[in-house]
């Protein structure tokens, strides 16, 4: 038995879920996948992954495309009802090593979450604009210096997680998890981990609409964070 379960959502990532889930099992957890209303092949590999995987690996479907941010509350709410404490995130597009699971698994501990770093620096330079963007928004709200804010590979502690109504329903809910997390006081860990970008990589990043969505969560961020983030975090640091 373990504490600690693996969580894979997925949208239409039919040419890279089956390789990313089964190097995933091959590191002993059990993983659970939520495919998010996947209109390619992603129902058929499931299928045949789950009847040869049946006491490791769970899938669980949406009827329809809702988002990243909901299907992570799908995976962490159905987590928590089979009486994991520990889930660790990792997306099905190909760019996260499943091989990297255990250098998250070493820094496993309550009142902390563990952040997968990747070196993306000169690899893809608009990735890097976007994450050096959201790194400097995200020491602003906290006063917390993270290297990889955007990255989705994580392990979370069910039992601090800040509430997930809290969540929006799309790709910028992880960096929402990561604010309240901070303001929370929980431990931001981050890790180094390795990083790919196949060529039948297929990412949902749509940089207009979801940059302009950032840009609105950034803006209400700050105003809360003046109103709840800034004097929480003062009481913390006079308790200590």
């Amino acid at each position: 038995m373990t504490d600690t379960l693996v969580l894979i959502p997925t949208y239409n990532n039919a040419a890279t879920l089956a390789d990313v889930v089964s190097r995933s099992l091959s590191q002993g957890l059990p993983v659970m996948v939520v495919d998010d209303g996947s209109t390619d092949s992603t129902p058929d590999i499931l299928k045949t992954l789950e009847s040869s995987n049946s006491q490791t690996l769970t899938c669980i479907r949406h009827p329809r495309n809702m988002g990243k941010g909901t299907a992570l509350k799908t995976g962490f709410k159905e987590a928590k009802r089979l009486g994991y404490s520990y889930v660790i995130t990792l997306d099905s597009d190909g760019q996260h090593f499943p091989e990297d699971i255990p250098v998250l698994l070493k820094e496993k501990g309550e009142r902390s979450l563990v952040v997968g770093s990747r070196s993306i620096r000169g690899k893809d330079g608009s990735s890097s604009f976007a994450n050096n963007f959201s790194n400097f928004w995200f020491r602003l709200y906290t006063w917390v210096d993270l290297p990889d804010t955007q990255t989705g590979y994580r392990m979370y502690s069910l039992n601090d997680l800040p509430g997930l109504w809290l969540l929006s329903s799309r790709y910028e809910a992880e960096l929402t998890l990561l604010v309240f997390s901070a303001w929370k006081g929980l431990h931001l860990k981050p890790v180094p981990v390795k990083v790919a970008y196949p060529e039948d990589r297929v990412s949902h990043f749509h940089p207009v609409k979801d940059f302009a969505r950032i840009t609105l969560l950034n803006t209400i961020l700050l105003i809360v964070a003046l109103l709840y983030g800034y004097p929480r975090m003062m009481l913390q640091k006079i308790r200590r």
